[in-house]
């Protein structure tokens, strides 16, 4: 080696006996856990080293000398290099298995949790693919032609999963519904067709919902500020093609960075919404309003949380971070009255359309940040039986908990789709006389590292003088 030069890396095998929250095999070298993504658990693998942070190594992935019996065959021609999912290289059974274990170890690793019961991951009793009634893909140009796809993880590098020529009749994203990727297809050819010489950023992004159960498809095509002359031309190609498309709508995107829709948006044909059901329950849903991606796993993870609540018909509930209401709803049938608490407009809009729909009067929807609503409420007196908490992946508000400690609920119901700060929160109300019953995680997202849990606990006053 010359003078000056950057010497080799180093190439070393490792043994993988770990897996990360991202899906990253983890191994020891040297003192130093070393992070390999690509690598699942009981690999032997060859991998080339980066130069070591302080705590940690990272290493790429070469060859797998030996296999371990957990790993399978991704089913997808753009895995490993999309970012839309990131463990088909992991029978669907090991994965329910590392969920549990993830779940398990976020709890004791950083919630100081070590006896809190957790159970094993309620996986999807048919195929786990083509789940997700939802997507958005990112849009592109790419030697002069529209594209959608998704970023390849931790970076803005587009996978093209939607492109010109026969791609475009390919299967295209296997996690979401059919419908999604015939919309997807049909749209981006008419992007191309009624969008000449637009600039290369015009279009963002392109978000699609569908309704399993009553066929409808929402087509929402995010874009800059500028005119758009072909808007109205572009939606009815789209609709005469695809008859279950009964929602088209431009939403105008300012380029605030981390949104994804922009404040503006405009009705190119049909209905703002779409029709949706789930189980006994009539909704609507549009653009913008949160609601489960995964409508075979949402009764699932319903009846969890209706367990967990331990509902008898007497309580008071409330549904923090209610999203369109659908879980607001679902409990309203088993408890005395439910205060449900969101933030988003078009959120709230859907949720008291969708209590008028299946004639539900004890159900108050509020508007507002939870941290500023749940104070309120308890100001005003009302003391409730049941909270039940759904947060977006930072977690509850310091002030929500703190809440929940000061006026003594006696059940809590959280709700969480990240590990980390679910353990951070219930370590927290751990601290404030809550006991933690038990955890279920529930598998939401197959294919992905993703999991959602169910945690129930009981405020448990402590005598004076004993210690927990």
């Amino acid at each position: 080696m010359h003078d000056g030069e950057s010497p080799s890396p180093e190439r070393v095998s490792l043994t993988i006996d770990g897996f990360t929250h991202a899906g990253e095999g983890v191994a020891r070298h040297k003192g130093l856990a070393v992070f390999v993504p690509g690598a699942v658990p009981g690999d032997t693998v060859l991998a080339e080293l980066e130069p070591p942070r302080k705590n940690y190594a990272r290493a790429r992935l070469l060859e797998v000398r030996s296999p371990s019996p957990a790993r399978g065959e991704a089913a997808c021609r753009h895995f490993p290099a999309c970012g839309g999912c990131g463990l088909q290289h992991l029978r669907y059974e090991e994965q329910l298995r590392l969920k549990t274990a993830l779940v398990r170890d976020s709890l004791r690793r950083l919630g100081g949790l070590n006896d809190v019961p957790v159970r094993p991951t309620l996986g999807m009793t048919g195929s786990p693919w083509h789940y997700r009634n939802k997507v958005l893909f990112h849009v592109a140009r790419h030697d002069g032609e529209v594209v959608l796809g998704y970023y390849a993880g931790k970076s803005h590098a587009l996978t093209r999963v939607f492109t010109a020529g026969a791609n475009d009749n390919a299967p295209g994203c296997l996690l979401v519904h059919p419908s999604l990727n015939e919309a997807a297809a049909a749209a981006r050819e008419l992007l191309n067709r009624f969008a000449p010489g637009s600039a290369g950023d015009f279009f963002r992004h392109l978000l699609l919902r569908h309704s399993p159960a009553t066929g409808q498809t929402m087509v929402v095509v995010v874009t800059a500020a500028g005119p758009w002359p072909w808007e109205k031309e572009f939606a009815a190609e789209l609709v005469r093609r695809l008859p279950h498309v009964v929602s088209v709508m431009r939403n105008r995107h300012p380029g605030r960075p981390g949104t994804v829709l922009g404040p503006k948006s405009r009705l190119l044909f049909g209905q703002p919404f779409i029709a949706d059901r789930l189980e006994h329950l009539q909704l609507r849903l549009s653009a913008a309003s949160f609601c489960q991606v995964n409508p075979a796993q949402t009764p699932v993870l319903y009846r969890q949380a209706a367990a967990g609540a331990g509902l008898t018909g007497r309580e008071t509930v409330v549904d923090a971070y209610s999203g369109a209401g659908s879980l607001a709803l679902w409990v309203a049938g088993h408890a005395r009255r439910v205060w449900a608490m969101e933030i988003e407009p078009s959120a709230v809009a859907d949720a008291r359309a969708n209590a008028a729909l299946n004639h539900t009067a004890n159900v108050e929807f509020q508007r507002g940040d939870v941290a500023e609503l749940l104070p309120a409420l308890a100001a005003d007196g009302v003391r409730p039986d049941v909270v039940i908490l759904d947060p977006p992946r930072r977690g509850c508000d310091r002030t929500v908990l703190e809440t929940l400690a000061a006026i003594k609920t006696p059940r809590v119901v959280y709700m969480s789709c990240d590990p980390g700060t679910l353990a951070r929160d219930l370590a927290f109300l751990s601290t404030q006389n809550y006991r933690v019953d038990e955890v279920q995680p529930v598998d939401m997202f197959p294919w992905t590292p993703h999991v959602e849990t169910v945690a129930a606990l009981h405020f448990q006053p402590i005598p004076r003088g004993t210690h927990p």
